[in-house]
């Protein structure tokens, strides 16, 4: 038997997927677990990662004539209370602020002050926002509105895992709302759209668009159309949704307006969101055992420099021909960082290696004597070791980085479409998961959702419909096991 390959992580990815996937987050310093039950804290690594993210796609939405807000975390309950559908599918998720100050007492600082009407910590903003919505829109003239805000929601969750599943948990979500229903319909798929382009030109994450079955729709729409991707264990990630709330939520809050005709309607809505759980899916999608690959459009360092001085070696000579390179680098638009801790050398290279920066650059007294660099792309490792002119390397590290998206990008998508299986009967899907090496998603045809013991069968091993491919027409049904 060979000798085991040492890896950075351990678990490795086959030995215990889940503890392996927080171990990269550990490794990577992008964040750990809080005092306050079931939420997180996001360290400067991470969140520098999540920065990218939301610069890219805040442009994005922009260009689709979205403008931001900003609204209360806190939402008073009858505000929940006005969309009962939409109430009931988040009523056990809700934390509710019922006091306004605290008193001490014997045992400690008691709350005081019952507040008269009780307020929940935003799940989701579609009826605070609806009813600015009835107050902003008049006439036809005022529509369509979007908006969009930055925040953070809390959903009360009994199981959390770091970026995937959190009490607290930060996205964008998205509201507007139309003069027809042609054109919120029109919009959902618009801003479905653009979340596919995001993930996949930005996070290098594959993904399938389609509808959500009725079971799974977003509580109070219409219709409800989402991306999914598919994790290296084979779990289903949603990744995005976007939702035709039709005129149910403005009926309910009220948005109403003059009509072209001077009849009173009701606008036409859509919500569409995103959140930090797209994190988890990029660490679960492109992480290797030797801990997280970053997509370059995205990563908070796109060149990591080591710089590699040895005992007796004058250091100012390498340092000054790092910041000279590192000035070049710079001026083509490259996010850089050189790596001046003290600490020995390859624990630095392990870092970089562990943190996922897309290129590592070496330079040590050999380098600059030739006038060279060494670098090793993130995603190959060490067979990708090149050696280098600086002038050549500058010109060509675009080139590289789109070389380093593409492939982690078709490594995915390879790995998805060969873990899709088309099955004809509900005995194939329960054979199919019934092996644990068989993993990934099942398709088959929607009528098979209407047999009898259909969700039965689904219930007894952990699967969900995940959508109906647009690219089915509808026709299909994916089916798989989700985080």
């Amino acid at each position: 038997m060979g000798k085991k390959q040492r890896t950075a992580i351990t678990p490795t990815r086959a030995e215990d997927f889940p503890e392996w996937y927080q171990q990269v987050i550990k490794a990577a310093d992008m964040a750990e677990n809080s005092p306050v039950r079931g939420c997180m804290i996001i360290k400067p690594y991470g969140f520098a990662l999540w920065e990218n993210m939301q610069g890219v796609f805040d442009g994005m939405i922009k260009d689709h004539d979205v403008e931001n807000v900003y609204f209360p975390l806190l939402i008073p309950l009858s505000f929940m209370s006005r969309e009962a559908d939409h109430v009931e599918g988040f009523a056990k998720e809700c934390a509710v602020v019922t006091h306004h100050r605290l008193e001490a007492s014997d045992d400690g600082l008691v709350p005081a002050g019952k507040l008269e009407e009780p307020y929940v910590i935003r799940p989701t903003s579609e009826m605070i926002i609806g009813d600015a919505m009835a107050r902003w829109i008049q006439s036809y003239r005022d529509l369509p509105m979007k908006l969009n805000q930055w925040c953070n929601v809390m959903r009360w969750e009994m199981r959390t895992r770091l970026f995937l599943r959190t009490s607290e948990f930060l996205w964008q979500e998205g509201h507007n709302a139309f003069e027809t229903a042609e054109e919120a319909q029109e919009d959902s798929l618009k801003m479905l759209e653009a979340y596919r382009v995001f993930v996949e030109d930005y996070l290098a994450l594959p993904v399938i668009t389609g509808e959500k079955t009725e079971d799974e729709r977003f509580p109070g729409a219409d219709a409800t159309y989402t991306i999914e991707a598919m994790m290296q264990d084979g779990k289903a990630l949603q990744a995005g949704t976007s939702h035709n709330l039709g005129q149910n939520f403005s009926k309910s809050i009220g948005i109403k307006f003059q009509g072209r005709e001077g009849d009173e309607e009701f606008a036409h809505t859509t919500s569409w969101g995103i959140s930090t759980r797209l994190i988890g899916g990029m660490i679960m999608t492109h992480g290797d055992d030797d801990g997280m690959i970053m997509p370059p459009r995205v990563a908070p360092h796109q060149v990591i420099i080591i710089p590699i001085v040895r005992d007796g070696q004058d250091a100012s000579t390498i340092n000054t021909y790092i910041d000279d390179f590192v000035a070049k680098l710079k001026a083509v638009g490259i996010r850089v960082k050189v790596d001046n801790r003290e600490e020995r050398t390859p624990n630095k290279m392990w870092d970089a290696i562990k943190k996922g920066a897309p290129i590592r650059v070496e330079i040590g007294g050999r380098e600059v004597d030739d006038g060279v660099l060494t670098y090793i792309r993130r995603d190959i490792g060490k067979d990708s070791k090149t050696t280098c002119s600086v002038a050549d390397f500058v010109s060509d590290v675009q080139g590289v980085l789109e070389s380093i998206h593409d492939d982690m990008f078709n490594r995915a998508k390879t790995f998805r479409d060969e873990n899709i299986k088309d099955v004809d009967s509900l005995i194939d899907i329960t054979d199919y998961f019934s092996h644990d090496a068989n993993i990934g998603f099942v398709r088959v045809d929607t009528s098979i959702m209407d047999l009898p013991g259909f969700e039965k069968a689904l219930k007894s091993h952990s699967l969900t419909t995940r959508c109906m491919p647009f690219a089915n027409d509808g026709k299909k049904v994916l089916i798989g096991k989700a985080y």
